[in-house]
């Protein structure tokens, strides 16, 4: 008995995929970078006067939240001594494991394709709602000296 060749990696079919992107994209038609910049400036002004949510809400999108905790001051000295630079070090550390052990890392390339093949399938199957063919110019702008094609300047 032979093994059915597999020509489908998912089944059925559906109406609709609406994932956070859908709605983010949504949401980024809407909100035109000047109401972004008033919402930003009254968070400032708040912020300013002394209200703490608005000085949070800031600061997560300036700073960020920690993800860990922040390293001790002899930590950063000991690494400045060393020469160590850990952005480098993880940023290097996926290479680094390519080259040492490269039998790991032999299928990659079939992932990436396997991983092409049912987003094809996804984009053949679920037929998106809503499309902006062309994201730059697709923009809403409330400045009416907007003139078309300069929707981004």
């Amino acid at each position: 008995m032979g093994k059915r060749k597999q020509t489908e990696y998912l089944q059925g079919h559906a109406s609709h995929r609406r994932t956070e992107g859908d709605y983010m994209g949504v949401l980024l038609d809407t909100v035109t970078l000047n109401d972004w910049r008033s919402v930003v400036n009254g968070a400032l002004q708040a912020a300013k006067g002394g209200d703490p949510q608005a000085r949070n809400w800031l600061a997560q999108y300036l700073v960020g939240r920690p993800e860990g905790k922040a390293p001790t001051p002899m930590n950063i000295v000991v690494q400045q001594l060393g020469g160590a630079d850990p952005l480098v070090e993880r940023l290097a550390k996926p290479a680094i494991h390519r080259m040492e052990y490269p039998s790991l890392h032999r299928n990659d390339d079939l992932e990436a394709h396997i991983r092409a093949l049912v987003a094809a399938e996804i984009h053949e199957k679920v037929k998106p709602l809503e499309t902006i063919d062309n994201l730059a110019t697709a923009r809403l702008c409330d400045d009416s000296r907007a003139k078309p094609g300069n929707e981004l300047a």
